[in-house]
C-alpha cells in the first residue's frame, strides 16, 4: 500500500467524520496525519512494522500510528467503514464539488436525503436551495456549476497519479524479464497532458518471441496484476481492464520492428496523426501502427523509431509534448521547433512555504532540501495575513521572517536563500501588505485565494488593480483553477496578459499538479508576447520540490525555451528580469 492509497483513507475518515458532526481537532487530526502522510517520500507502509518509527513522524500520536497500521495491515480502516454504513459512499464524490463542504453536504442529506451529485443536481436546478439558510441564489448557481465542472472532468486522472499507476503497471510487465524486450507507457500521458483519460502501453516482444502462444503467456501475466478490478477486452495482441484506482489500462504487445510507428500512433495526439498521415499520403506513403510504406508494391519505408519515420516524411522529429496539430508539422518541415526547456535547465524555485503559514517543514529543511537538488536560490514565499486559516504573516512577522532568512543563509553558503511573501490579492485589487514592507522583499509574489467566482468584468478590474501596484513582480498561479475540482477564475485574459508585460510582471506556470496553471495554451499567449514566465512548485513540504517536473512538462507543451522562463538563469540574472521595486 503506497503513502497516496493510505493518506486518502484518512483523509475520507475525516471528511465523514466531519459531516457526522465531529469536533474540530478530532477530524483535523487525521487532516494532518493525511497530509503528512501524502508528502513523504519514505514509505510510510515499511515504517508501519515499527511504532515508534511512526509516533517519531510530527503530529502522529500512539492512536493516529495505530489506525495507520490497521489501514496497512487491512486496507482499509474502521471509522471509515462505520461511517459508510451510515452515509452513502457517494458523498465522498460530493465532497468533491467545489462550493459544497461537509456542513453543507450533511445539511442536505438530513433535509433531503441527498446523498449523491444526480440528487443534488436535482434540488438545485428545482431552486430548492437559494431560499435556505447558509446557501443563497449565488450558492445555488455555484454547486450547479461545480457539477457541471466535475462531469467535465469525469473518469480522468491528474496526471502525477496516473504517472504513479503507469511506473506500477510498467515495473509488473518488466518483471518478466526476458520474455519482453522493452515496456513503454504512450497516450496522453506520453504528451504530459494535464489530465489523463486512461493508460496505453507498448510491450515489445523479443525477436523469436513472438508467437501467439509466447503473447499468450505475457498476457497472462498482465492479468495476473493485483490492482485489477475489471477485465474490458482479451484479444490477440491487446489487452485492457480498469484498475482498481478506476483509470482504464490497454496494454498492446507488438513485435520490434515496429516499435517507433507503435509509439508514434498510440502517443496521438489524433489530430497530429491525421495531419502526418495526410502528410505520408501526399509523398507517396501509408503510415499505421506498424510502420511507414510505399503505396506502391507496399515496402517498409520505416517503423523502427519515430526519428526514422519524421525524418522519411522530411520533418524534424518532434517531441512528445508538441504533438497536438498545433503548428509543430510545418515548424519540423522549416527547422524552428524551439528548443523546449528541460528540468536540468531549472536553477531554482520561487515559490514554496514554511511552517512560518500551512508548510510541514522549516526554512533550514526546505533549504537542505533544495540545496541537496542541486538549485543555485529559492524564494520562501508564505503567506500573507489575509490567510488567516493558515497562519499568514502581517507586517510585523513578515520582517521577523526576512530576519529568519538572514540567519539561516549563513548555514547554507552553496545557495541563496532569498526573502519573499506569497501576498494575497484582496476583493479589491490591493494587496495585503503595506507596500514598505513589501519593498524590503527580494521577492514579492502575488495571487488570488479568495471571491474566486466574481464576473469577469470586476476580476479583470481587480488583476489590473493588483498589476498597478509596482512591489508586484510575479503573478501567481493566475486563475486559480484546481483540475477536476474548481474552475478557472475568469478575466480578460489577454488584456492581462498585455497588462503584465507592460509593467514586466513574470507569470506562474504552477507546477503543483492540482494547479498547472497557467494552462500550456495560457503560457503559449504569454510566449507570444514575450511575457516571462517562472516556473514554481508551490511547495508545501521538501517532498513537493519533485514536482517541478509537472511544471516543465507543462512549459513544453507552450512550446516554451530556457529563455522564456526566468528560473534558467543565474541568480543574478533572474533578480535583473523581475520588475524593480519602486513607489
Amino acid at each position: 500500500m503506497d503513502n497516496r492509497e493510505i493518506a486518502h483513507i484518512l483523509r475520507e475518515t475525516a471528511q465523514l467524520l466531519e459531516i457526522d458532526g465531529a469536533i474540530i481537532g478530532r477530524y483535523r487530526t487525521y487532516e494532518k496525519a493525511a497530509e503528512l502522510i501524502e508528502t513523504m517520500t519514505e514509505s510510510v507502509a515499511a515504517m508501519s512494522a515499527d511504532t515508534d518509527k511512526l509516533t517519531e513522524l510530527p503530529g502522529i500520536g500512539d492512536n493516529m500510528a495505530a489506525h495507520i497500521q490497521e489501514i496497512v495491515r487491512t486496507g482499509d480502516y474502521f471509522m471509515r467503514a462505520k461511517l459508510l454504513k451510515k452515509y452513502p459512499v457517494t458523498m465522498l464524490e460530493v465532497l468533491r464539488l467545489q462550493s459544497l463542504g461537509p456542513k453543507k453536504a450533511a445539511f442536505l442529506w438530513s433535509h433531503f436525503q441527498a446523498g449523491n451529485v444526480d440528487a443534488i443536481e436535482k434540488i438545485a436546478r428545482e431552486g430548492k436551495l437559494r431560499d435556505l439558510p447558509g446557501f443563497g441564489e449565488k450558492t445555488e448557481q455555484n454547486i450547479i456549476s461545480a457539477i457541471e465542472a466535475h462531469r467535465r472532468g469525469g473518469g480522468r486522472s491528474l496526471i502525477n497519479a496516473a504517472e504513479e499507476m503507469a511506473d506500477l503497471v510498467a515495473g509488473y510487465i518488466r518483471g518478466m524479464g526476458e520474455d519482453i524486450l522493452s515496456v513503454t507507457f504512450a497516450g496522453s500521458l506520453r504528451r504530459g497532458k494535464e489530465t489523463i483519460g486512461d493508460l496505453d502501453f507498448i510491450v515489445i516482444l523479443p525477436p523469436g518471441r513472438d508467437s501467439a502462444e509466447h503473447v499468450e503467456k505475457v498476457i497472462a501475466h498482465v492479468l495476473a496484476f493485483g490492482a485489477i478490478d475489471q477485465v474490458l477486452a482479451h484479444g490477440e495482441n491487446k489487452v485492457s481492464f480498469r484498475s482498481t484506482s478506476g483509470m482504464q489500462v490497454d496494454v498492446r504487445f507488438l513485435r520490434a520492428e515496429s516499435e517507433g510507428a507503435a509509439m508514434l500512433y498510440f502517443t496521438g495526439s489524433k489530430e497530429h496523426n491525421v495531419a502526418l498521415r495526410g502528410r505520408a499520403l501526399k509523398m507517396g506513403y501509408t503510415l499505421n501502427e506498424y510502420a511507414l510504406t510505399t503505396l506502391k508494391g507496399g515496402k517498409v519505408a520505416a517503423s523502427r523509431t519515430e526519428e526514422e519515420i519524421y525524418r522519411k516524411l522530411k520533418l524534424d522529429y518532434i517531441d512528445p509534448q508538441l504533438r497536438e496539430n498545433t503548428g509543430e508539422i510545418e515548424a519540423a518541415e522549416k527547422h524552428t521547433l524551439p528548443r523546449l526547456v528541460n528540468l536540468e535547465d531549472i536553477r531554482g524555485d520561487l515559490q514554496m512555504h514554511t511552517t512560518a503559514s500551512d508548510g510541514k517543514n522549516s526554512i533550514e529543511q526546505m533549504a537542505a532540501a533544495a540545496q541537496e537538488l542541486g538549485y543555485e536560490y529559492i524564494a520562501l514565499t508564505d503567506h500573507s495575513k489575509a490567510l488567516a486559516m493558515v497562519r499568514g504573516m502581517d507586517e510585523k512577522r513578515t520582517l521577523e521572517q526576512i530576519k529568519k532568512i538572514h540567519a539561516a543563509q549563513k548555514k547554507f553558503p552553496k545557495i541563496r536563500l532569498l526573502t519573499s511573501i506569497e501576498v494575497d490579492i484582496l476583493k479589491d485589487g490591493l494587496l495585503d501588505l503595506h507596500n514598505d514592507v513589501l519593498a524590503q522583499l527580494n521577492v514579492v509574489v502575488a495571487s488570488v485565494h479568495s471571491h474566486m467566482r466574481m464576473e469577469r468584468a470586476a476580476m479583470t478590474d481587480r488583476l489590473l488593480r493588483a498589476l498597478e501596484n509596482p512591489y508586484l513582480q510575479i503573478l501567481a498561479h493566475p486563475t486559480g483553477r484546481l483540475l477536476l475540482r474548481r474552475e478557472p477564475s475568469e478575466y480578460d485574459m489577454e488584456l492581462i496578459l498585455d497588462t503584465c508585460k507592460r509593467f514586466g510582471v513574470v507569470v506562474e506556470c504552477n507546477s503543483y499538479p492540482d494547479r498547472l496553471d497557467f494552462r500550456d495554451t495560457h503560457l503559449r499567449m504569454a510566449k507570444e508576447r514575450g511575457l516571462k514566465v517562472v516556473i514554481s512548485t508551490d511547495s508545501h513540504s521538501t517532498g513537493n520540490l519533485l514536482l517541478m517536473k509537472y511544471g516543465v512538462i507543462t512549459a513544453r507543451r507552450a512550446w516554451l525555451e530556457p529563455r522564456d522562463v526566468i528560473n534558467t538563469l543565474p541568480l543574478a540574472e533572474m533578480l535583473a528580469s523581475l520588475r524593480p521595486k519602486r513607489g
